[in-house]
């Protein structure tokens, strides 16, 4: 967790202790919420970059070269909204896979689209059918889900092959 993080966890839970002190459950409430979203957008963000790296490794271990990047801090449209997160960049020889996930942290940053938590985009360079815009929502068991946009499938490991198939330069 950087130092801005921080400093606003901290001040969150400042905010959170005076408003119980005075009963103010109303502003309670509503910070247990942001709380929780904030676990769930970074438990959904993290198991996303961590299933590309993971199968970036195997396919190494398997005889690939695929170098990997990772970049915090990164800002990234979503509609008309603006992102902030993470930038994970696949490269195998000439072909590049770039994965952006990230939330609005500020109100001027806007809002994710559809009601979600968090959103992401999976970029192919050169190959834009092969794109997915994925939204972040929590499931009916609670956990974070993520979701194509597009066509509204749940985003799976087979999914997350796929591109990595495409970036290994094998037909798409």
């Amino acid at each position: 967790m950087g130092e801005l993080d921080e400093a606003w966890a901290a001040a969150l839970s400042e905010a959170e202790r005076k408003a119980r002190l005075a009963g103010r459950t109303e502003v309670v409430e509503y910070l247990a919420l942001k709380n929780s979203n904030d676990l769930l957008r970074t438990a959904g963000v993290d198991w996303l970059l961590t299933e590309f790296t993971v199968l970036a490794g195997e396919a190494n271990r398997a005889g690939a070269s695929i170098q990997i990047a990772k970049q915090e801090g990164h800002r990234f449209a979503a509609g008309t909204s603006t992102m902030v997160g993470h930038l994970l960049t696949l490269t195998n020889g000439l072909r590049t896979l770039y994965v952006e996930a990230g939330w609005p942290r500020t109100p001027r940053d806007g809002v994710v689209r559809g009601g979600g938590l968090a959103a992401a985009n999976i970029r192919h360079l050169g190959i834009r059918k092969a794109n997915a815009e994925l939204l972040l929502a929590r499931a009916h068991t609670g956990g974070p889900i993520w979701r194509s946009i597009e066509n509204n499938y749940l985003l799976l490991e087979a999914d997350i092959r796929r591109h990595l198939y495409i970036l290994l330069d094998h037909r798409h």
